[in-house]
């Protein structure tokens, strides 16, 4: 027996052999059993979770290590204790790197995923445009990654990637100025998800043009305008554009004007700015600013007053000006204090003719 464990074959003792084929078997053996408690450990973590977590991502990740992987690393490490061939070692280790590569390349495109979709379940609600433009982000990461992995797997296998890398990128600029204006949109659409300038249901304002956010999309971004129709904007152009949002308002701040006529005694001007404050603050959700006899105007003695609504509904700050407006009428009536309209008054003075006289008595 032991002159038998001692022959030798491809320049090793059937020992030497037996021994790397022990340690191989003995390697898969331990990561099959750390894959399989590892899940199982994950998998009560996640149990106990709410929402998704890294947990999740590191229980996907670890079970997507693939069992081919595992045999060529299994057999690498066996390998280590017998005398191969230069070539045969060559190979070996090519093959090794190579498999690791790839299965780098999987566990990170799926982490990426994983941490995609989370984001995107959890924001979907505030945001449901982003969903698109998340697809497309985890698309060309999961592109830039496997490109990476080829050529580290070109390089590897002795392939010279200096000129191959020279010639993407002279095809890149080739092609991203043939796709500038797309590219451009695509990149505002990126724009907008990240730095969210607006989201869907915000009403904005662009130049003249006005209405309420109703998609995001890759190249443009449409408001549904107060009159119905659609309009549809260009990603680049709308950033590029001054946009006023008024889903960002907190509250509104409300100007007005109240003109008097000029024969309103002067102990009723002094009550008006404060029929106007009572007008004011017996309404919800307002907070009183002022209210000033402003100037003596052409036809009218006119009051400023300011008034904030808090909140950014518009027809709730209509129902406000609206009851404002009736409770000051109401209160002129009692007054007696009359609104000025425009009117002209003329002044006609009669002069005598020239030369009509009466002759003075003798």
């Amino acid at each position: 027996m032991t002159l038998y464990l001692q022959t030798e074959i491809a320049s090793n003792s059937v020992q030497t052999w037996l021994i790397a084929l022990a340690i191989a078997l003995a390697t898969m053996v331990a990561v099959g059993v750390f894959r399989f408690v590892s899940m199982k450990y994950l998998q009560k973590l996640t149990e106990h979770q709410v929402a998704a977590s890294v947990w999740d991502i590191l229980l996907k990740v670890i079970g997507r290590t693939s069992w081919l992987f595992i045999f060529i690393l299994a057999l690498f490490i066996g390998s280590l204790v017998v005398e191969l061939p230069e070539t045969a070692r060559r190979v070996l280790d090519s093959i090794t790197i190579i498999s690791l590569l790839i299965q780098a390349g999987l566990w990170a495109s799926l982490a990426l995923q994983q941490s995609i979709d989370q984001y995107r379940e959890h924001k979907i609600s505030e945001d449901p445009a982003s969903v698109t433009t998340l697809n497309v982000l985890s698309f060309i990461g999961k592109v830039m990654l496997w490109a990476v992995v080829l050529l580290l797997v070109l390089d590897n296998l002795g392939i010279n990637i200096t000129a191959l890398v020279a010639g993407l990128g002279v095809g890149g600029i080739a092609i991203a100025l043939a796709v500038q204006t797309i590219l451009g949109d695509l990149l505002s659409s990126l724009s907008i998800v990240l730095d969210k300038p607006f989201v869907i249901g915000d009403f904005l304002v662009v130049g003249d043009l006005l209405g309420s956010v109703e998609h995001v999309g890759l190249k443009t971004t449409r408001l549904r305008s107060l009159s119905g129709e659609q309009l549809v904007f260009s990603n680049s152009d709308l950033l590029n554009s001054r946009i006023r949002n008024y889903g960002r308002m907190y509250e509104r701040r409300v100007l007005f004007s109240i003109g008097v006529t000029y024969q309103t005694p002067r102990e009723k001007l002094i009550k008006i700015p404060e029929i106007i404050r009572e007008a004011v603050t017996g309404q919800e959700k307002t907070r009183f600013d002022r209210s000033n006899f402003k100037e003596y105007g052409n036809f009218s003695l006119n009051f400023e007053s300011v008034y904030y609504v808090l909140g950014p509904d518009y027809n709730e700050y209509m129902n406000i000006q609206e009851s404002i407006n009736l409770h000051i009428h109401e209160a002129f009536e009692n007054e007696g204090i009359e609104f000025a309209y425009p009117t002209q008054t003329l002044l006609v003075q009669q002069q005598s003719p020239a030369g009509d006289h009466q002759a003075a008595p003798e």
